[in-house]
């Protein structure tokens, strides 16, 4: 039995999402972003340099540094699952394997997260 559909028919489904230019745009605002809290990271590792425990948690009980981190995170996080995401788009080619993968990488990223969150509120709001 022949096919009498049109290429155009055929297609219909199996195209884009619609998705990836939006995709495409938050990976590099996210990217954009962490340059400057990557930076200043950088600059209060290398200012902790040989500090005790007590000077590293003082500094980063200080509102600004762990807003600044917790920002940090979160780009970091949110980047990290957008760019796991597309590598396994393009390289997982079962449909229920990619489904399963993305979903573990995205649970994997928010629990990170909220370990991170944690530890800088517990540090924040003077915990041990």
């Amino acid at each position: 039995m022949s096919d009498f559909s049109s290429p155009l028919r055929r297609a219909r489904g199996l195209g884009s999402a619609q998705d990836g230019t939006h995709h495409w745009w938050i990976q590099r605002v996210t990217a954009i972003a962490l340059v400057p809290l990557v930076i200043w990271f950088i600059m209060l590792v290398v200012s902790l340099g040989g500090a005790s425990y007590d000077a590293a948690t003082a500094t980063l009980s200080q509102p600004l540094n762990g807003i600044l981190m917790i920002l940090l995170v979160t780009g970091t996080f949110y980047h990290a699952s957008l760019g796991f995401q597309v590598v396994l788009e393009d390289y997982v080619s079962h449909e229920w394997g990619r489904k399963l993968s993305i979903i573990a990488v995205n649970l994997f990223c928010i629990a990170g997260a909220v370990a991170c969150y944690y530890s800088i509120l517990k540090i924040g709001l003077g915990g041990s």
